[in-house]
């Protein structure tokens, strides 16, 4: 198909530049993989895909989320899973390929990079992914009561999470889709003293009865910025398989829960919609 002389679109053997409503998106090409390629939006990297293994997953933070969806049913069920934040549809492609015949929705506000992303990086046409170019929290709000076994969110909007993603009133409409006992997982970006992390925990705790934190130990000390993955549900969680399969990743995460988890909050109070704030923005050095 001829490309078009007007859209403003590099293409060299080693990248894809193409601007999209979010900033510039670069697809770049993985030396080491002879079909992945890692999407960056502004420099900020968003996504890594491998079209030849779905199943590959690069960032760590993904692959912590790739245990929660590994866990939220035996092997090979087929799931109903909402993913809020589309980035390249790493996680939806990782449920297609490792669950068969499961049924996803994926909410991707940024409709330029959703059509990038469907261009450059095809989803599997058998694949039972539809796409939906909306907000976050506007898109949650047409799933149907009870539908999703797993709600997923990764939204970052300038390197941050929007506010209207982080308050308990979105967690109200993330449980009303969920089916009984069906899991939330969020990614949560932040550094010291990380007081977005404490307030998005005890927002949790005031919606769900169980919940763990999965991340690296040396964020959770607040000795750098760095990403969490928040996991609830309203039945227990299998936290001695996420601790050993987070403690055996190339780059070994530490398992938070209980009591200690709430105690980790230090006193903050959730957060509402009056209250709530986009995440922090990361340092410059996070991206170097």
């Amino acid at each position: 198909m001829a490309r078009s002389r007007t859209s403003r679109r590099e293409r060299d053997a080693e990248a894809v530049v193409e601007p999209v409503d979010g900033g510039q998106a670069r697809l770049v090409a993985d030396r080491d993989r002879a079909r992945a390629w890692t999407l960056l939006v502004d420099g900020a990297p968003q996504s890594h895909v491998d079209l030849d293994d779905p199943t590959y997953l690069s960032f760590e933070y993904q692959r912590r989320l790739g245990h929660v969806l590994d866990l939220a049913a035996p092997p090979g069920k087929p799931l109903h899973v909402v993913h809020l934040g589309g980035g390249a549809f790493t996680l939806a492609r990782y449920v297609a390929a490792s669950r068969p015949r499961s049924t996803q929705q994926v909410v991707e506000r940024d409709a330029r990079l959703v059509q990038l992303v469907r261009r450059e990086l095809p989803l599997d046409p058998g694949a039972r992914i539809r796409v939906r170019s909306a907000d976050a929290r506007e898109g949650l709000g047409k799933v149907p009561d009870g539908w999703a076994d797993v709600v997923m969110a990764d939204v970052f909007s300038g390197a941050r999470t929007p506010a209207h993603l982080t308050s308990g009133e979105f967690l109200d409409e993330v449980r009303r889709t969920l089916k009984p006992g069906g899991l939330y997982a969020a990614n949560v970006a932040d550094g010291p003293p990380l007081a977005h992390l404490r307030g998005q925990i005890a927002t949790a705790a005031a919606r769900f009865r169980e919940l763990a934190l999965v991340a690296d130990p040396a964020v959770l000390r607040g000795r750098r910025f760095g990403n969490a993955v928040l996991v609830a549900c309203d039945l227990p969680l299998p936290v001695a398989e996420l601790t050993r399969r987070a403690a055996s990743d190339p780059h070994p995460g530490r398992v938070e829960h209980g009591r200690p988890l709430l105690d980790f909050t230090g006193g903050a109070a959730p957060v509402t919609d009056a209250s709530a704030v986009a995440s922090p923005a990361p340092p410059p050095s996070v991206f170097e």
